[in-house]
Formats: C-alpha cells, structure tokens, sequence
C-alpha cells in the first residue's frame, strides 16, 4: 500500500502538471563537478603496521542534458562520474544516473540516486567541504587493527541521517512544490544495491527490500534569524527472515543569526538489520550538534558526534564512538577552499579502544 502510494502519488502528479508539452529544439548541457585533496597525520593508540601519514583525492563530474516545454516543463537527466580506487584498482563509477522532471506539481526523478534525507535531511550547521564537519572524510584515515572481523566503528557513522539513505540504488522520488517554506517527499526503492540496468527480483539476495521514505523539511527567516529544519522516516523489509526490518527517524535543525549558525541533529534505527534475538547490542542512534562562524572568507567549526550501535560490518559486536571536531576554511577565490581540521575519537568496539588525534588538510574545487 505504502509503496503503491508513492508510486501513484508521482504518476498523477506528472500526468497534471505536463498537459500538453510542445518541446524547445534546443537542449543545455551542463557540465559542472568538484574534486578535493586531503592530506593527514594520525596519531591513535593501535596502530600495529600502521603509516601515520597519507593522502587521499577524489574528482567528481556531472553532466546534465536539461530542456524547458513552453509550457514552463523542465525536464532532463543527470549523471555524476566518480573517479575512485584502492591501490592499483582505479576505475570509474557513477553514483548518480536519473532523469528528472520539474514543474509547478513539483519535481520527479527517477533512476540511480541517493535518498532523501541523505540529499537534504539537516545534520548541523557544517556541510561537506567546510573542516569541522560531521559530514567529512576524517573516517577515511581511521583504522582499527586487530579487530578480527568486526569495523572500526558503529555502522551509523556512515549513515549519519535516516540509517539508509545513502544508498545510491535505483528509485523513484517525488517531491512538492515549496509552501511557505515547506516542502515534503516520498521515496520508494524496490531494491537496496539495484543500479541502472543491474535488475534483481529474487529475494533473499540483499540487506532490505521495499524500501520507502518520507520527508519534510522548512526553510525560513524571522527577521534576522535563518532557519533550516527536517524530519524522515525510512522503513524497509529485511530480505533473511532471521534479520529486523528496517526503520529509521531522522531529526535536524539549524539556526542562524549574523554570521553563526548552530544546529544539530538526532538519528535512531533501533536493531535495524540486527539479528533477530540478539542481545548485548546497543541501539543504533547518534546525536550531532555544532557550530560555525563565517567573517570575510573564513568560516571557523567546531562539531561534537556521539554514535553507538552495531560495528560497521555488522560483526554483531557494540560500537560506540565520541568524535570531537574543530576547524577553519579559508575561499581562495571562487570555487576554491582550502582548510585544517582536528579531530579527536574517543572510540571502542567489544572491549577494545583505540583513541586517535587526527590532523587533516583539505582542499577542494567546485564548479
């Protein structure tokens, strides 16, 4: 029902808002993307066979075919390349590949993307690119050694909104226009890990199926004060009849005043994907609050992370982490920052620890 509603939901409002959609002959291409080059000192407490140095990149880019009906319909598609390896295995991917639809009922896509919370949902003031940022890569440099099979730390510091958002699977994602301020969106997935023409109809094969998601979110400004907030809610079915279905809550909001904002967020996923009886294993929940202060092409961060649940390949074994962050970005010129960040994990996985100070240097290009 649930899902047939959100697929309906989108049909309908496709079919009333394009009418008759007499089409421009002539067609955008817009190219845009980012790339960033990290830099790190670790200093942790196990680091058995570890380098206390090492550099990481990424380029990212996004090509959009767009047009526009006279009659006000935009419509296009997207695709975003990702050029990623490990060691000698460089390839190229996309984690993006849908075509979209936007006009006066709202917008469509439809194709390989993120879910909604992931793309939109509020996780404190500090977004990806600015040091200080909950929604960075210092994890990246994080190891944990001698683990014997479990990850280096609880499964929902990769999932920092609704537990599943960030899965870049094959979906359908409806939105509303913006009604003072607000604006809603349902998502349906019939997959997890489904992927352009990667088609797969057997169960038991992946974490969940029949994943659906709901969201809200408001923008406004009360005077001088800005605020964002959202709010999702993510449910599943679990694909093993021995593992818990899937539901997750998001929470966030942010305010702003002069050059401050501050704002936080909470998530909790409960035994999402745990086996089913398992005991000894906390919930799986993590609570963000931050700050930052923009002056000229400064903008300062300090962001503060408290995550606890299973271990992040799902071993069955409590994670819980604090990570305390700070941290400055410098705008170069346009499209270019570069910055420092420290963080320090306060981290233990079973009956282990294993703390660490982590200096990082980030610069990055957008365009």
């Amino acid at each position: 029902m649930k899902r047939s509603l959100v697929i309906g939901c989108a049909a309908v409002a496709l079919a009333a808002g394009c009418g008759s959609a007499s089409a421009q002959s002539k067609f955008d291409v817009l190219l845009g993307g980012d790339a960033f080059f990290q830099g790190a000192y670790v200093d942790q407490d196990r680091d058995q066979g570890q380098r206390t140095t090492e550099f990481s990149n990424r380029l990212r880019l996004t090509i959009t075919p767009t047009a526009k009906a006279d009659n006000g319909l935009e419509y296009g598609a997207r695709l975003r390349l990702r050029a990623v390896g490990n060691g000698n295995n460089r390839t190229t991917d996309n984690d993006r590949a849908f075509m979209f639809v936007n006009g006066s009922f709202g917008s469509i896509q439809a194709g390989v993307t993120n879910g909604l919370s992931d793309d939109s949902g509020i996780i404190g003031p500090n977004p990806d690119g600015i040091e200080g940022s909950p929604d960075g890569f210092v994890t990246t440099f994080y190891t944990f050694p001698g683990l014997a099979g479990a990850g280096a730390l609880p499964y929902v510091m990769g999932s920092l909104r609704t537990l599943e958002s960030g899965d870049a699977s094959t979906k359908l994602v409806y939105q509303t226009p913006t009604f003072a301020g607000f604006k809603l969106g349902a998502a349906y997935t019939p997959v997890m890990g489904s992927s352009n023409t990667n088609v797969n109809r057997q169960k038991n094969t992946t974490n969940y199926r029949d994943v659906g998601e709901v969201q809200a979110t408001y923008t406004g400004a009360f005077g001088a004060v800005a605020i964002e907030a959202s709010a999702a809610y993510q449910f599943g079915k679990a694909d093993f009849s021995n593992t818990e279905d899937l539901s997750s809550v998001h929470a966030g909001l942010n305010v702003g005043f002069g050059g401050f904002k501050i704002g936080g967020s909470y998530a909790f996923s409960g035994d999402s994907g745990y086996a089913k009886g398992a005991t000894g294993i906390d919930d799986a929940q993590v609570w963000i609050v931050g700050v930052n202060y923009t002056t000229g092409p400064l903008i300062l961060a300090l962001n503060y992370t408290d995550a606890k649940g299973i271990d992040s390949n799902y071993f069955g074994v409590n994670a819980r982490t604090h990570l305390w962050q700070a941290g400055v970005t410098y705008t170069v010129a346009p499209g270019l920052t570069t910055g420092l960040e420290y963080s320090y994990f306060d981290n233990k996985v079973g009956t282990l620890n294993n703390d660490a100070n982590v200096f990082l240097w980030d610069t990055r290009f957008a365009f």
